[in-house]
């Protein structure tokens, strides 16, 4: 049986924060906020994998009003969701994730972060495929307030 799920996170750019996007830091002048690492690649994967196992949402699993998640890596929460995947006999078939910023340009980036998800959820790097789109300055991604990410996953059963 093969089932899909599709991810999708966004957050605040602010200053003071370190931007880390699929689990690799960003040389960048502001970083996404919020309870964990703000990692909206992996938020996004992590949202696809569970809703192609229907076990929910990352806030289901890693609930924000937890103490214990915060500034939780997000290549932990990854590895504990492919225990999840696990445990559910289910293995990755493939992820493709689309990041929308202007800046930066995900493209000097995209082999690093797909060597950390591949690495975090225990598959081969070929099965990742990351992307980065921008809005054309459009909205508050364009006015780079913020970086959004959509994930589709497929899974199959063992």
């Amino acid at each position: 049986m093969v089932r899909t799920g599709i991810g999708l996170d966004v957050h605040k750019l602010v200053e003071g924060r370190k931007l880390i996007l699929g689990g690799v830091e960003i040389d960048y002048a502001k970083g996404l906020i919020g309870h964990s690492d703000a990692d909206v690649v992996c938020h996004a994967i992590a949202d696809a994998l569970l809703g192609a196992i229907g076990l929910g949402d990352i806030g289901m699993m890693f609930p924000d009003t937890e103490q214990k998640y915060k500034d939780i890596s997000s290549l932990k929460i990854l590895s504990e969701i492919e225990e999840k995947l696990a445990q559910h006999n289910f293995a990755i078939i493939n992820i493709d994730v689309t990041v929308i910023a202007e800046e930066p340009r995900i493209t000097h980036y995209a082999e690093r972060m797909k060597k950390a998800i591949a690495g975090a959820l225990l598959v081969d790097t070929d099965r990742i495929n990351i992307k980065g789109k921008t809005t054309e300055t459009l909205g508050f991604i364009g006015r780079r307030e913020g970086i959004a990410a959509m994930a589709v996953a497929a899974v199959e059963s063992k």
